[in-house]
């Protein structure tokens, strides 16, 4: 049975696992990467689906505007592990971010996607047509779905990020981290 729950501080080493075998290394390259880069995701709003103690799925969204002064969010990466694909666990992820966003009173959501994949939640490039992303993107694939209607009335303009940056460590908990990373290296030689 799969669990969707709010990813926490020990999924990070998991989640980033899957991407890559997902995404591969070509996802930092994605115009989409520019907006999160830096930035932590919207809270709550990182979620992640579990199955026997392991990560299968993750999804995460992030603050944007989509032109000025029009809060959305940014959706992605969505990412299913190979072995679960086609059990709907995507579609769980999906549900489950969307009804998230839905209470907290978010009123859209943005990403960029397969419109047959995200079309059946409500996501279209209908009201986006105005808008473009920092970087090259298929026109085609930049989709949106309102949470409250008309929350993308007339957007226009450059979608950019706009939440909270990812704290920076000190130097002294770099300096401690490779201490412990020597330390391992040491005992397991």
């Amino acid at each position: 049975m799969v669990t969707i729950r709010n990813e926490t501080h020990g999924d990070i080493a998991a989640r980033e696992d899957l991407l890559d075998r997902v995404w591969g290394g070509a996802r930092f390259e994605k115009t989409a990467e520019r907006l999160r880069e830096g930035r932590s995701p919207a809270a709550g709003l990182s979620l992640v689906a579990e199955q026997a103690e392991r990560l299968v799925g993750t999804v995460r969204l992030w603050h944007v505007c989509a032109g000025p002064e029009r809060p959305a969010l940014l959706l992605g990466p969505l990412a299913v592990d190979e072995m679960e694909r086609g059990r709907g666990v995507g579609a769980a992820l999906m549900q489950r971010a969307m009804a998230v966003a839905r209470r907290r009173g978010h009123g859209a959501i943005i990403l960029v996607g397969d419109a047959p994949y995200y079309g059946r939640f409500g996501f279209s490039a209908e009201k986006m047509s105005a808008l473009w992303l920092p970087g090259p993107c298929d026109r085609h694939r930049l989709l949106g779905c309102e949470l409250t209607p008309g929350a993308l009335n007339g957007a226009h303009g450059l979608i950019g990020a706009t939440g909270r940056a990812t704290p920076k460590p000190s130097i002294d908990t770099l300096i401690a981290g490779l201490a412990r990373e020597g330390s391992r290296a040491r005992r397991a030689a």
